[in-house]
């Protein structure tokens, strides 16, 4: 059977913070499991809270696991990953859905395992009932919204901005540089784009 192949993510928050007590300690790991390390993606001096745009060594770790350039993704530990559970469920389900586990030293979480898998969908669940907990407050304060005379939810994007946005996009701007220059949401440019379609 051929060896499995690893990447190894690291990222330590501030320069002034190095990552290769948790390289070494992965590396060693990798070693006694007999798997093969094929990649090391490292972000220096980067918060975790920072999404996956603002972490380039984090994104190109995820575009290789798409691409099934290794097997198994392993870090120090889940803070290392990201610091919110919403998104690193979400991470796991994008490289779950193709095929590549994840190894979290400091947790223990092997999701290559049966025990792994198991602790996996676990997380799944609570993640699934903070989402519907969210969703219970988000109704419930808009009907004591609606109930003090107030209208809830988003503002109207005016039709100054509308056009701004589809003469970006025609020009061929990304969403993203659309949303930076016009100074709104990438979310209220998706929403802005899919009306038109």
């Amino acid at each position: 059977m051929n060896a499995k192949r690893v990447a190894i993510y690291a990222r330590v928050s501030t320069d002034g913070q190095s990552c290769d007590n948790q390289l070494q300690e992965l590396r060693s790991v990798a070693d006694r499991n007999g798997w093969v390390v094929v990649d090391e993606y490292v972000d220096q001096g980067i918060s975790g809270s920072k999404g996956r745009e603002q972490r380039p060594s984090f994104d190109r770790m995820i575009k290789a696991s798409v691409r099934k350039d290794f097997d198994i993704v392993m870090a120090w530990s889940v803070d290392r990953l990201g610091r919110s559970l919403q998104h690193l469920i979400g991470f796991l389900g994008e490289i779950h859905a193709k095929g590549v586990d994840l190894y979290l030293h400091q947790q223990g979480l092997d999701t290559s395992t049966p025990a792994g898998k198991a602790m996996f969908q676990m997380l799944g669940v609570f993640s699934e009932f903070e989402r519907a907990m969210i969703r219970d407050r988000v109704k419930s304060g808009l009907a004591r919204a609606k109930g003090q005379g107030r209208i809830g939810g988003r503002p109207p994007v005016s039709a100054k901005i509308i056009t701004t946005i589809h003469d970006k996009r025609a020009s061929g701007l990304s969403l993203r540089k659309i949303a930076k220059q016009v100074g709104v949401g990438l979310s209220t440019v998706q929403r802005t784009l899919k009306v038109a379609q």
